[in-house]
């Protein structure tokens, strides 16, 4: 059992290494070699931990989702009772955690013809909260269900339409400019 910690650190080393593979290379370029290598750790010791290279980019799926979940969870509790409150700040939240982390944006968005729906499952993990929180807040003030679909389009196209404008280079990302992302989103959980 004395191994368990040291596999547990390789493992995690690996994954962080991967993110950053990923990062600078794009996963069709990623290479397990230069991962073990930033790992120091021999060319197969990657498949000690991991199956095979799409079981090793679910894992550092997974480790985002994770990271997410956790920032999500801080939310949540903060703004405890106040669905709307909830909404806003979670998806202002999600575009401020994978602007900041660039590196998660990437792995999100990854696409990769071996993926399976396991894979589109886990990356949907990381936006499936902000829906359902919509959806509740819609059946807590009645709202009908073509303006509930609505409200859910518009949010996530505030959402993702932002995280697309600031990685872009479209919009510059300052305080100043998430406040305007947050309060267009509050606009539209109400007016959409």
């Amino acid at each position: 059992m004395a191994d368990q910690p040291k596999h547990r650190n390789t493992r995690e080393a690996l994954i962080q290494a991967g993110i950053n593979e990923i990062n600078e290379y794009g996963v069709a370029n990623l290479s397990m070699r230069r991962i073990a290598k930033a790992c120091g750790v021999s060319p197969g010791a990657p498949y000690k931990h991991f199956s095979d290279r799409n079981d090793f980019i679910a894992a550092i799926i997974e480790a985002v989702n994770i990271q997410w979940r956790d920032s999500q969870l801080q939310l949540l509790e903060t703004y405890a009772g106040d669905s709307a409150k909830q909404i806003v700040e979670m998806s202002t939240g999600y575009v401020r955690f994978l602007i900041e982390n660039p590196h998660l944006a990437a792995i999100l968005t990854l696409k990769d013809e071996e993926f399976d729906n396991v894979y589109h499952r886990l990356r949907g993990e990381l936006s499936s909260p902000t829906q359902k929180l919509i959806l509740q807040y819609c059946q807590e003030h009645d709202i009908d269900r073509a303006t509930r679909r609505r409200r859910v389009y518009v949010i996530r196209a505030l959402i993702f339409g932002a995280i697309i404008q600031f990685d872009s280079g479209e919009l510059i990302y300052s305080e100043e400019t998430l406040q305007m992302v947050h309060d267009c989103i509050a606009k539209a959980l109400v007016e959409a």
